[in-house]
């Protein structure tokens, strides 16, 4: 009886075993898989806002300053160098620091007459001196003294005024960055909004913000004269007149959007 339970018992154990087998034979592989993601379920509404600004400028620039020819190079860089110290005395007379004048270009060349040879019939070139150019540009706030300025510097012998333009300076450039920034945000949800009603949706959440760059006016030159020394000096004043600086910015929003 006791030899008869063991071999039950023992038939009972191979049993177990050989289901326990198939069953792992017939178990896919789960990690050899493939699983489909679950798609998405967002429903999203992208819009770009936009934000304008015209402001008055805060900052003038002035590039001026003397070009002189002599026969040697030791002769202009002197004349130019005594010119030169007149027309900085000049201008800081109307109230101009050191530290809103800086050197925009300075030069030393050659120059040469061009003339046929009698012989034989080709360009001969001929040294007959040296020009120096010294620029300089005044970069000031004093947006009131910009035509005394120039008037001053060039009754001290400035023969050459290449431009005059306004800008805003770097801490006013940063406040309209961030006024604009908001503006142009609020500018697209209230897009996003309008469109949103009409479709029985609205804004659950916002997915995404992206900024676009600062956009400054071209800076354009709104004074640009050359002189020579034979003429007249006028007595009238300089006019210039600044004008307001038009600046912008964008931004796109991705919103989350949801039925009401």
């Amino acid at each position: 009886m006791k030899h008869s339970k063991q071999i039950i018992a023992t038939i009972m154990v191979i049993m177990v075993i050989s289901v326990t087998m198939s069953a792992i034979s017939v178990t896919p592989n789960v990690s050899a898989q493939e699983v489909t993601p679950f798609p998405s379920r967002e429903k999203i509404l992208s819009v770009t806002g936009n934000a304008f600004s015209s402001v008055d400028p805060d900052l003038a620039n002035i590039s001026f300053g003397v070009e002189i020819q002599e026969k040697t190079a030791n002769a202009a860089l002197t004349a130019n160098s005594e010119l030169m110290s007149k027309v900085i005395a000049s201008i800081k007379q109307v109230g101009i620091s050191d530290s809103e004048i800086s050197t925009s270009q300075f030069s030393i060349y050659p120059v040469y007459d061009y003339y046929p040879e009698k012989e034989t019939g080709s360009n001969v070139q001929k040294l007959v001196g040296y020009k120096v150019s010294n620029m300089i540009i005044v970069k000031t706030d004093k947006l009131d003294s910009v035509a005394a300025i120039i008037d001053n510097a060039v009754n001290s012998g400035v023969n050459r005024v290449d431009n005059v333009f306004f800008s805003l300076s770097p801490e006013v450039q940063s406040t309209l960055k961030d006024e604009l920034l908001g503006k142009a945000v609020l500018d697209a949800k209230s897009k996003a909004q309008l469109a949103l009603s009409a479709l029985n949706y609205k804004i659950i959440g916002v997915k995404a913000v992206s900024l676009s760059e600062f956009s400054m006016p071209y800076q354009q030159p709104m004074y640009a004269m050359q002189y020579d020394g034979m003429m007249a000096k006028s007595s009238a004043p300089t006019q210039i007149f600044s004008s307001d600086q038009q600046v912008s910015t964008s931004v796109n929003v991705v919103f989350l959007i949801g039925t009401n």
